[in-house]
């Protein structure tokens, strides 16, 4: 069998001098260097330990499919592309550029000119002269027909990120001087096939060569081996791993990739056993259920569904708020990876603020999986990498904690990123190293690489966006259960990136889990479809548009007919009586008044913060500001974090909820009261919304059992009550406030109030009465439906609106084609040109997520104080000892001062979004910069925007004067 001790050795064994006499790696700073055979062979044999102890098995499948030899052959053939990638590097176009080394080359007559004297040297970057020379040698060796070698000599054309196009190769054969020195060809010929030659030798792939040109290589196996291959690169490529000579000259090979891989550490991937016995038996295991909780009929027919397909393909689970859809879909995940060889999950959100709150759930769930699983893995019980992925996870203290294990368990290692990375902060020891964010794995490129991963929607839709090194993150996902949750929650633009990720995980067949409570059944069919890898209008998938039972379980195994099972409720039920209020704040005071004469706890939800804003002061005048409290995303991020802890030990679930309040309390809430907050209230007051998050604020009613029929809540409101404002009922049709409409536009608003009419006007068959689950189906398909809906009156209204809603739809698909990659192509077609006209390497940056998002640009800033002398100061009502701490303007603050600062992040309202008020803030932000805070030194406030509040926490910028309170949040007005 191939090891890595025969690569080593018997490259270097029958090479000429000549051969060995060309250099790959040079430090300017030391002078070491490394010789290409030596690398080529530090790459294979790298390669040979991640496949056998490191690529998840699902990855490998990919890779095999379509080889005679299946597995052992893939092996082969990706050791043999890692071991060749760099032979571009035996060129005169690259081996010029260090003029000793070139010297060295010269004297065993491998001629070439001084750098200065190939102006065009550009033209032949090593990767793309890599491809060019493996593709001559192929042809000349073995016959290949040229078309034939494309898609096997693209990985080492792509091998520094960017596959190249067909002009990149027409303009290098038109440069041949640049492959080899004229005068000097045979030699340089010679070489180049003497190098290839060997590693064919010692890869042992010299007879599988020929048949190989008969291969049609797919595309997903191309991207896959280019992932690995880059991998490979990397680690062989660091100088703290693999030492230059001549210091390392006289080391043992085995040695050598011995002690590499000993440093580096690298935490292997799961292999799952598949779960045994009932699904009780595995949730009992698995979470920490309530006393006395039962698994519900969704969770238990997802972990049956899981074992009964014929293998691991797309599940799509649609259920109530509430209904514990999290844990059927990580038990679903865990049968799903031990049957389809996946080496971890990646779990899909819709904001940072709900990765925050799934990561501790995911790290409990693992260890009691890793804890039930002891001594039954394969592979033994070592640490295994998580990481959570997104732009502020340095700040999250349980990330870390497991941060800081990992820089325990490796040594002399380096993240890819520079100041946008993800980084480590302040030392706290951890109770268990089971679980950690490994040093290695760290980085705007490589972290998704990490077993397992929560983290924002964004990191997934980045896999269908054109970016420099878009193969690692291929690679990443490939290996993966992904979990996609809220999948009711993205626009046009963001589900044309969905859609595209979806048909390239479905030809990984990578196992996926859907989420949602209120998912359209048009949307349902999309989703199945793209996976699937066929048309949404297929014969086999035009009955998934059609069903309207709820909760409902949809199934789609690699290659086989989609399925859907509706699935018994749990008996969890609510019913909620609607009614109107009209949209004044005089009117809002008067029924809360009324309705919470008993006592009671009342949520208001506004569709915009400056109306949360507004009606909360309206509200304390009436009730009193100690019964009211104020929750947005205008909040700096420590105050957002403590204002939900707040929410949730007021109004969470009736065991962590000891300081329920006793009488009146009101929370005035933005969209944030939507998602991941279990938090549960008396009397919900809600601003026209779309109906799939008018439901999902609905789920906060009565969400938990108090007392027998809820006989703890005050009498009056023992039957869950709705108030639907937020717009002009008078009006014909329905005019919604203009907040609203701008972040909803008219038609999704106009169709809700169509279809809730019935019960707001008491003519539906159940009167005022929306009853939880049964009707959450029935009124999002027909909101999303087509079929005319609301009174006569309205419809030619709803037409135009329909028609404008159509038009923004089909403008949003066609920008998110931009910078999308394309489909999925057919076997044998290479990757030329795969990432063309990209956005370079701003896959996870502010550019990155703009880029799959359409969101009109925001600005975000650091919050600090000024005092009236000049000096700044932390804002002084953080806790820890965090508040009101001075900062140094002179020089770069110390870590734990600058990670306090940057902690304090506040994105900025619409108002800053308007291009000319955009390039004006940032104007006046830039001139109050602080030099000092801007050198390298200090990461963590390097090219950071410093948003400066007076001793009042007031300041005027860009024609708007700001306020902040930690109880109210930002509160912005135009200066007079």
């Amino acid at each position: 069998m191939l090891n890595e001790e025969p690569v080593s050795r018997e490259l270097v064994d029958g090479l000429t001098a000549e051969a060995r006499s060309v250099w790959a790696k040079h430090d300017r700073e030391t002078d070491g260097w490394l010789p290409l055979w030596r690398h080529m062979a530090d790459s294979g044999a790298v390669a040979i330990l991640l496949w056998d102890r490191w690529l998840p098995l699902q990855v490998r499948r990919v890779i095999a499919d379509g080889l005679p030899g299946g597995d052992e052959e893939a092996r082969r053939l990706a050791v043999w592309l890692a071991t060749t990638h760099d032979i571009g590097k035996a060129t005169p176009a690259f081996a010029c550029q260090v003029e000793s080394l070139a010297d060295r080359m010269r004297a065993r007559g491998l001629d070439m000119p001084q750098r200065r004297q190939l102006p065009d040297r550009k033209l032949a970057p090593h990767s793309l002269a890599g491809q060019v020379l493996l593709q001559e040698w192929l042809v000349e060796r073995y016959g290949w027909p040229r078309s034939a070698t494309l898609p096997f000599t693209i990985i080492a054309g792509g091998h520094h990120g960017v596959p190249p196009t067909s002009s990149d190769i027409k303009e290098l054969t038109a440069h041949r001087e640049l492959l080899r020195t004229p005068g000097c060809v045979s030699l340089w010929r010679s070489v180049q096939q003497e190098l290839l030659d060997g590693c064919a030798r010692v890869c042992g792939v010299e007879d599988l060569l020929t048949g190989w040109q008969k291969i049609n290589l797919s595309q997903p196996a191309q991207v896959l081996l280019t992932g690995m291959v880059i991998v490979a690169d990397w680690i062989a490529s660091n100088s703290d791993l693999f030492p230059y000579f001549p210091e390392a000259e006289h080391r043992r090979g085995a040695e050598r990739v011995e002690a590499a891989w000993r440093g580096l550490a690298l935490p292997e991937p799961w292999r799952a056993p598949e779960p045994t016995g009932e699904p009780t038996a595995l949730f009992n295991s698995r979470f920490r259920l309530p006393p006395g909780a039962r698994i519900r009929p969704v969770q238990e027919r997802a972990v049956e569904a899981a074992l009964a397909m014929p293998a691991p393909g797309l599940m799509i689970i649609e259920a109530p708020m509430g209904e514990g859809k999290t844990e059927a879909a990580l038990a679903a995940a865990e049968i799903f990876a031990a049957r389809s060889g996946a080496g971890g999950c990646f779990l899909a959100l819709p904001t940072m603020a709900t990765s925050n709150a799934m990561f501790p759930r995911l790290l409990g769930w693992l260890r009691r999986v890793f804890a039930d699983q002891a001594g039954a893995e394969p592979a033994g019980n070592g640490p295994r990498s998580v990481l959570l992925a997104h732009s502020k996870a340095a700040l999250n203290e349980k990330f870390a904690g497991l941060v800081r294990a990992g820089r325990r368990a490796a040594r002399g290692i380096e993240s890819d990123g520079s100041r946008d990375e993800w980084r480590h902060h302040a030392d706290r020891r951890l109770s268990s190293a089971e679980l950690i964010a490994h040093q290695w794995l760290r980085g705007r490129k490589k972290g998704m690489l990490s077993s397992f991963v929560v983290g924002t929607i964004d990191q997934l839709l980045f896999m269908g966006l054109k970016s420099r090194h878009l193969a690692l993150r291929h690679l990443a996902l490939a290996g993966k259960v992904v979990v996609i949750d809220e999948a009711h929650a993205y626009d046009t633009y963001m589900n044309s990136y969905l859609d595209r990720v979806l048909s390239w995980l479905g030809a990984y067949r990578v196992p996926v889990v859907v989420l949602s409570a209120t998912l359209p059944a048009g949307r349902r069919r999309e989703l199945a479809a793209v996976y699937a890898g066929t048309a949404a209008d297929d014969a086999g998938f035009t009955g998934l548009a059609d069903a309207d039972a709820y909760p409902l379980l949809t199934v789609v195994p690699p290659g086989g007919p989609a399925a859907i099972e509706a699935v018994e409720p749990s008996g969890r039920r609510v019913e909620v009586r609607l009614e109107r209020l009209d949209d004044d704040l005089a009117a809002l005071g008067d029924r809360l008044v009324l309705e919470l004469a008993e006592g009671g706890c009342a949520l208001v939800v506004r569709n915009t913060v400056d109306r949360v804003l507004e009606t909360s002061a309206y509200l304390r005048e009436r009730f009193g500001s100690e019964r009211v409290t104020v929750a947005h995303a205008r909040f700096l991020d420590p105050d957002r974090a403590d204002r939900d802890a707040e929410l949730l030990a007021r109004f969470g679930p009736p065991e962590k909820s000891a300081d329920r309040p006793t009488g009146v309390h009101i929370v005035v809430a933005s969209q944030v009261a939507e998602q991941s907050l279990d938090i549960d209230f008396d009397l919900l007051v809600s601003d026209l919304c779309p109906i799939d998050l008018l439901l999902q604020r609905m789920g906060r009613l009565h969400r938990h059992e108090r007392g027998k029929d809820q006989g703890d809540r005050p009498e009056r409101l023992r039957t869950a009550l709705c108030l639907l404002t937020g717009a002009d009922w008078h009006a014909v049709p329905v005019e919604p406030v203009r907040g609203s409409q701008r972040i909803y536009r008219v038609h999704t608003l106009l169709r809700s109030a169509a279809v809730l009419e019935p019960y707001l006007s008491g003519t539906a068959e159940t009167g005022h009465t929306v009853r939880l689950p049964e009707d959450i189906s029935p009124l999002v398909q027909r909101a999303y439906g087509a079929a005319p809906v609301g009174p006569a009156g309205w419809q030619e209204a709803m037409t135009r609106a329909r028609d404008s809603h159509d038009l923004h739809q089909e403008q949003q698909r066609q920008k998110s084609w931009d910078f999308q990659i394309s489909e999925v192509g057919k076997a044998g077609r290479a990757l030329i040109g795969w990432l063309e006209a990209g956005v370079g390497d701003a896959d996870d940056t502010r550019r990155g997520r703009a880029q799959v998002r359409d969101g009109v640009e925001s600005l975000e800033v650091l919050v600090v104080q000024r005092r009236t002398d000049g000096t700044l100061t932390t804002v002084p009502w953080l806790h820890g000892g965090h508040g009101g701490l001075d900062l140094p303007t002179e020089s770069a603050p110390e870590p734990r001062l600058a990670r306090i600062v940057a902690s304090c992040s506040l994105r900025l309202p619409f108002h800053f979004s308007i291009p000319e008020t955009l390039d004006r803030a940032i104007e006046e932000l830039e001139a109050e910069c602080v030099a000092a805070w801007q050198s390298t030194e200090s990461h963590w406030l390097a090219g950071e925007l410093i948003l400066m509040l007076d001793e009042n926490c007031r300041t005027r910028l860009a024609g708007y004067d700001l306020h902040y309170t930690p109880e109210d949040g930002l509160e912005v007005a135009r200066a007079e």
